[in-house]
């Protein structure tokens, strides 16, 4: 057994787990660390529409990936294990029309961005601050092209130690700018936006320049950009991304703002173990791109469900964590939050698993629809439960609604990988 257990922990992937988890929770620390910085370097106001704008910023890159995440992960692992020279055209075309598609909505952010901010952002931020903001949507689309593409190739040391050099360089650049009395709100959303990105593409060019020219001297192939694949999946991550946020948008519309804040807090400490399964799903996702037959499928399964183990035992563990560890964290101003956090666990115990079958629909059996079912299921669970029942139950309303969203389109994504496995062969 203890034979068993060194064998897994000595695995490559196991590894790469392990390096992308420390990698993100450190990317974690940098991200509170720059507000700690910022809130005593910008007035409140100053921090307040740099927390806007850096927001949109951020919600945009998201948005106009268009599934490209997807494509890489279940196209390029493939292609890399054959090294055929098609990698570099798939690579060159997939970048060159996730681009194209999101110069043409950026330029028109550019251009609707201060009418927008007038009537409904309502930041007051000077035009200049507005068109960097919109020319950062760019720079974090393409860092987050190179480093799916990095982790495709199971680059994920590489990736890791790109993006927190990249960190430690907008931390120094920050702390220079505030010693100097020169910090302004758009020189943040200039590091942020383009120091940081800056700093991961030259890493990247400097360590893989071969490739990069490679890529640079190859064609641009229409059929290489899978329209079908990426779009579907791009309106479903959409259905599953909105629907995780209707609760809170919901219990805002309906409820005290002191409710949303208890509530809200809870959000944040389940999205810090989220981010675990993000962690593996990143590392293991190349694998299942690869799986051809039922005997590579119980091979990658059993490895994955090792693997999620330990997000479930997290959400197990905070499930049943004592109301004195929340209050050493968090304070005994926010007493509702460790019954809500802990009864919020619950229904995320299955998430984990869930993820295994959403991978292998997706990079496996290559079926993007199916996963748009399943979260339009999640989607409208979540959204009609916090809606009719909100207003009656309060916050115990949406942990409710999460939970049937969660078995509900759990029940459709296993049913929909079951139908899928029994056609391998």
């Amino acid at each position: 057994m203890i034979k068993r257990i060194s064998g897994f922990l000595k695995r490559r992937t196991s590894r790469d787990v392990l390096i992308n988890t420390v990698g993100n929770y450190l990317n974690v620390f940098f991200s509170a660390f720059f507000v700690y910085l910022l809130v005593r370097i910008l007035s409140p106001a100053q921090y307040g529409v740099m927390s806007v704008l850096i927001s949109i910023s951020y919600v945009l890159a998201n948005i106009l990936d268009f599934g490209t995440t997807a494509t890489i992960y279940s196209y390029l692992p493939p292609l890399l294990e054959e090294k055929t020279p098609h990698v570099y055209r798939f690579i060159k075309s997939t970048f060159f029309y996730q681009t194209l598609f999101s110069l043409i909505v950026i330029v028109a952010l550019c251009i609707t961005f201060p009418y927008l901010d007038r009537v409904f952002f309502k930041t007051g931020a000077p035009i200049h601050e507005l068109y960097l903001t919109a020319l950062s949507v760019l720079f974090f689309i393409w860092q987050n092209f190179l480093g799916n593409c990095l982790y495709a190739a199971k680059r994920v040391l590489q990736n890791n130690i790109y993006n927190n050099v990249a960190n430690l360089v907008k931390t120094l650049v920050i702390i220079v700018l505030a010693a100097t009395h020169t910090m302004t709100i758009g020189a943040v959303i200039f590091i942020f936006g383009m120091v940081g990105p800056m700093v991961f593409f030259i890493l990247v060019y400097l360590n893989k320049k071969n490739h990069i020219e490679k890529v640079l001297n190859a064609p641009i192939s229409r059929s290489d950009f899978q329209v079908k694949y990426t779009l579907t999946y791009f309106v479903a991550s959409q259905f599953f991304n909105l629907g995780l946020r209707m609760d809170l948008f919901l219990l805002s519309y309906f409820r005290p703002k002191d409710e949303v804040g208890y509530y809200g807090l809870a959000q944040k400490v389940i999205l810090t173990i989220i981010a675990t399964v993000i962690s593996i799903t990143q590392v293991i996702s190349p694998a299942f791109s690869s799986i051809t037959s039922k005997k590579d499928f119980f091979s990658h399964i059993k490895s994955g469900v090792l693997y999620m183990f330990i997000p479930t035992v997290l959400f197990i563990v905070l499930a049943f964590t004592p109301n004195w560890v929340f209050f050493m964290v968090f304070t005994e101003k926010f007493v509702k939050t460790a019954e809500i956090t802990r009864l919020l666990a619950l229904p995320f115990i299955i998430y984990p698993a869930i993820s295994l079958a959403h991978l292998f629909l997706l990079y496996t059996v290559k079926k993007p629809g199916h996963i748009l079912i399943t979260n339009i299921v999640l989607f409208l669970t979540i959204s009609l439960g916090c809606y009719f029942y909100i207003p009656r139950f309060g916050v115990y309303a949406a942990i409710y609604s999460i939970a049937a969203a969660f078995v509900l389109s759990g029940i459709t994504l296993v049913g929909l990988a079951g139908y899928e496995y029994k056609k391998m062969e």
